[in-house]
């Protein structure tokens, strides 16, 4: 795992390296969004196979009225049937989730490397790098005892909120819109019935909204550096799913803004 790890910080020392003539004493910074960039680029397959998922079960939506009318005494069958239909139409209820497991092994990656003060049995070099005045192995309460909120450390954290907090912002809104368009689409159901379509879904519909904004609470508590990624990564998935799913309709499912 030490050797795994060393050959990691390489490569991110040899990115920053190379975006160091632009960005100087910030390139390890810079280095860490380029390659969550390039992390998003490699999963991006897999959010446009979720997209096209996702618009597979919007054309199934009549269908499960149906069921929902057919069994609406019957909770057990109607999963069962709605079950069914999905894996008859070969469309995965859960589909979505997959571009955000697969980012997991990068950002904890980059949670380590920007933890550990030795990489292979050395001084980890990496800590002595910052984005403007915070260090990236640093995190916000080491801010706020450098200065406090409004310090030279603490407005670098302060301007990730704001980002964060825009982006769960955008999110919560388009969430929001869709999931009400949704329920009028399916008849005006109300949501407890909405999650007998799939077992568990009722309690994550109507959490859904509110998931974007537990990012502030992840940049808050982890290393700098794992905070950049998270809010590159949080950006990007706003963007492309803004871009994947303009020609949606809004009734089609509330499950398109999850934090990413």
């Amino acid at each position: 795992m030490s050797s795994f790890m060393s050959l990691f910080a390489d490569l991110v020392g040899s990115l920053a390296d190379l975006l160091e003539p632009l960005f100087h004493a910030s390139a390890m910074a810079a280095a860490i969004v380029l390659f969550t960039a390039c992390v998003r680029l490699l999963v991006h397959p897999l959010s446009r196979a979720s997209a096209r998922g996702q618009k597979a079960r919007a054309k199934l939506s009549p269908q499960i009225a149906e069921l929902r009318k057919k069994h609406a005494k019957n909770p057990e069958k109607l999963q069962k049937a709605v079950l069914e239909l999905h894996a008859a139409e070969k469309v995965s209820p859960l589909s979505g989730c997959l571009p955000s497991l697969f980012q997991l092994p990068a950002f904890f990656l980059l949670y380590h490397l920007f933890s550990n003060s030795s990489i292979g049995g050395e001084a980890n070099a990496l800590l002595g790098h910052k984005l403007f005045d915070a260090p990236l192995g640093g995190r916000w309460a080491d801010a706020l005892g450098e200065g406090g909120l409004f310090g030279a450390q603490g407005l670098v954290y302060l301007a990730l909120f704001a980002i964060v907090a825009a982006v769960a912002t955008f999110n919560f809104r388009r969430t929001k819109v869709q999931m009400a368009a949704s329920a009028a689409s399916a008849g005006a159901t109300p949501a407890g019935d909405a999650g007998q379509q799939v077992p568990g879904m009722g309690a994550i519909t109507k959490v859904m909204p509110f998931m974007s904004y537990m990012t502030l609470f992840t940049v808050a508590f982890v290393p700098l550096a794992a905070a950049l990624y998270v809010v590159t990564s949080t950006t990007w998935s706003a963007v492309e799913r803004a871009v994947l799913y303009r020609d949606m309709p809004y009734g089609a499912s509330g499950a398109l803004a999850t934090a990413a």
